[in-house]
């Protein structure tokens, strides 16, 4: 099956990405972790950007989140890392990396 953005999956240590990028990106990131240039590799990232709510109808409206692709800590600068490896910026990203900047003061570094 032909998939919308011409992605494919690809598994790399029996965990299942949805491209072929980022999983090459994981790869890159475990050499850096064994070379101690980063830490605390996480695959994943859950954030909130919008709590659930109830309309005037009482109807819930689900919470909106971000899952970026990898968080990290450069072990130079102390600082956390929250990245995605991006072939394709879709809309939904840009309003979810807009609104990852206004909500949690993170900047998403694309690669």
């Amino acid at each position: 099956m032909k998939r919308k953005y011409g992605n494919r999956k690809t598994v790399v240590d029996n965990i299942k990405f949805d491209s072929g990028l980022e999983a090459a990106r994981y790869q890159q990131l475990k050499l850096l972790e064994r070379a101690g240039q980063i830490s605390d590799l996480e695959l994943q990232p859950r954030f909130e950007l919008i709590p659930k709510q109830r309309r005037d109808d009482g109807k819930p409206e689900r919470a909106c989140e971000y899952v970026a692709d990898f968080r990290y800590t450069d072990t130079a600068t102390g600082q956390t890392v929250i990245e995605d490896a991006k072939g394709m910026r879709t809309r939904d990203y840009i309003m979810k990396r807009k609104l990852m900047l206004q909500v949690h003061g993170i900047s998403v570094r694309e690669v």
